[in-house]
């Protein structure tokens, strides 16, 4: 079990939105935090869950599920009733992961072979989430909560919840019981253990004014159906209503394990969102994880770890075409950064570097990390992806945000649907005809030897990929760098590197003011661009964690 996310004593965070009346304040970072406590621990699994207990048979489609989330948004929110909510508060971290799902009661939506365990309720996830089974007649009966279905300690405070309380969340087995590789648990996060069964970073339904000088809003999915799946390729379904004082949703989920084509899983995500109120900043397809320091700026890492990051760069794939890696930073203030587009090809938060002696962290294995790739199966239209990166002096924390804001704005009465899916792999799908990043790296300015310039900073970019190989420097290949808020100090120079098919990039810098300096580079060959396009902030002097 990772040590990421695990929950202090208090777990209000810092960027959360209204008290709930059992003293759990829902932040981005709180949730999250204790999400992964639980996600990986012993809760169990076996046979058709007979023994759960089922309400009565109804009848739901999905377009009546649409048509109900659609009638929700122009009634008053409601916030969630947590039953016994003293009571709750004593389901501490400790209390709860002691509380596990019985074997002989996994669930087998549609009488399919994805086997589904249940998340029991507690302190950090006290709001009770409806749980339903649905067959392949579209016929659904709730799974009702009893503690019969969990074992716990005959002391456990558990014991004294009313009947029907409600879950917290679920996961989905691997075959004969095997581990979990997907969970929904927590507002509306979701995750997949990625092509090395190692959890990382997280995605969610919707993400409501993140970075902006106010707490962010965290709708939830408050009700799923599990049914069969719905495409050849499917493992299961899933339909959830998503709840919140600015939003509702109906979601439809295919999900997807060891998914053709990807090495790794596939979540397909169609999002049916009604607006109830104004929303600035509508996110679209939010991706969550966190970046402490890499190879890039270890001077700001005082643990023993060489880097410790889930994610190290965002990746994008433009409607035009042109590939983009953006790597991230530990910023000293928080940070928004926006790319615009039109109906874009995917974009993705990217663990590219899986290298063990890279992080050297064989407690969490941070090398063996997933990414996570979103790519629009419908038309998008115009909007941009954010980038929002929130400084850090730990990894306890999740401090990077990605998703996609449409052009329109978010007015209530207003309606959007998105369709696309989240390919969770080793890294963004390459490209055919570009090289692409695999290292940055950030010093001080100046020659070896020489007297080291004031106020000059020197960026270092390894680039790999076919589109270099035959080249060498007298190829012609040139050296494109660019900076706003700043100037680019000559020479600039690009070479292969020595021992390698790899070429190098390497240039100094100079700040014009007290923003950061935005900078862009790349290489290309007879008007022709040879590798990705790189991006970034940044200021000549950085902090240090010494």
């Amino acid at each position: 079990m990772t040590l990421k996310h695990l929950p202090a004593a208090s777990c209000s965070g810092e960027r959360g939105t209204a008290q709930t009346d059992v003293g759990f304040k829902p932040s981005r970072r709180g949730i999250l935090k204790a999400a992964a406590a639980f996600i990986g621990t012993g809760y169990a699994g076996g046979a058709w869950g007979q023994g759960a207990p089922l309400g009565q048979a109804s009848s739901l489609t999905f377009e009546d599920l649409v048509d109900r989330a659609r009638a929700s948004a122009s009634q008053p929110f409601v916030p969630p009733v947590v039953p016994a909510p003293d009571l709750i508060k004593k389901i501490d971290y400790s209390a709860h992961w002691q509380i596990r799902f019985r074997e002989d009661e996994s669930l087998y939506p549609g009488d399919t072979d994805a086997a589904v365990q249940l998340f029991h309720p507690g302190r950090y996830f006290p709001e009770p989430v409806q749980i339903n089974l649905r067959d392949e007649n579209g016929v659904s009966r709730e799974v009702i909560f009893g503690e019969d279905i969990f074992t716990m300690p005959h002391d456990s405070p558990a014991h004294e919840l009313p009947p029907g309380f409600g879950f917290a969340g679920f996961r989905v087995m691997r075959p004969d019981m095997g581990p979990d590789w997907v969970s929904f648990l927590g507002a509306s996060y979701f995750r997949t253990d990625g092509p090395a069964r190692q959890y990382g970073l997280s995605a969610r339904g919707i993400a409501i004014d993140t970075g902006l000088n106010r707490p962010e809003e965290f709708p939830r999915f408050k009700a799923f159906w599990l049914g069969p799946p719905e495409s050849e390729r499917e493992d299961m379904s899933v339909w959830a209503e998503l709840d919140g004082p600015s939003i509702t949703g109906a979601y439809r989920f295919g999900l997807v394990r060891d998914a053709e084509g990807t090495d790794g899983h596939v979540t397909s995500v169609s999002a049916n969102l009604f607006m109830r109120a104004d929303v600035e900043r509508l996110g679209i397809a939010p991706l969550t994880s966190m970046y402490w320091y890499s190879e890039r700026d270890r001077i700001i890492g005082a643990d023993w770890r060489p880097e410790i990051h889930d994610s190290d760069g965002l990746a994008l794939a433009t409607g035009a075409g042109e590939r983009i890696w953006r790597p991230l930073n530990n910023p000293e203030l928080v940070s928004t950064s926006s790319f615009l587009d039109e109906n874009p090809a995917g974009f993705g938060l990217i663990q590219r570097d899986h290298n063990f002696d890279h992080y050297q962290d064989d407690g969490v294995f941070y090398d063996r990390r997933p990414s996570a790739w979103v790519r629009p199966t419908s038309a998008w239209g115009r909007g941009a992806v954010q980038l929002v990166q929130i400084p850090t002096g730990d990894e306890t924390f999740d401090n990077i945000v990605a998703y996609w804001v449409p052009e329109q704005p978010a007015r209530r009465g207003d309606s959007f649907r998105f369709d696309y899916e989240i390919e969770w792999r080793a890294q963004d799908p390459k490209s055919d005809t570009v090289a692409t990043v695999v290292a940055t790296r950030q010093g001080q300015g100046g020659m070896p030897g020489q007297p080291i310039p004031e106020g000059v900073g020197k960026f270092v970019i390894d680039f790999d990929g076919t589109s270099l190989e035959g080249l060498d420097v007298d190829s012609g290949v040139e050296a494109v760098v660019e900076a706003a808020n700043g100037v680019i100090v000559k020479p600039v120079a690009a070479h292969p590197i020595v021992g390698t098919k790899q070429w190098r990039l390497t240039f100094d810098y100079k700040q014009s003011g007290p923003e950061a300096v935005s900078l862009r580079a790349y290489l290309r060959l007879d008007g022709r661009a040879l590798t990705e396009t790189w991006l970034t902030d940044a200021w000549v002097k950085r902090r240090s964690a010494y």
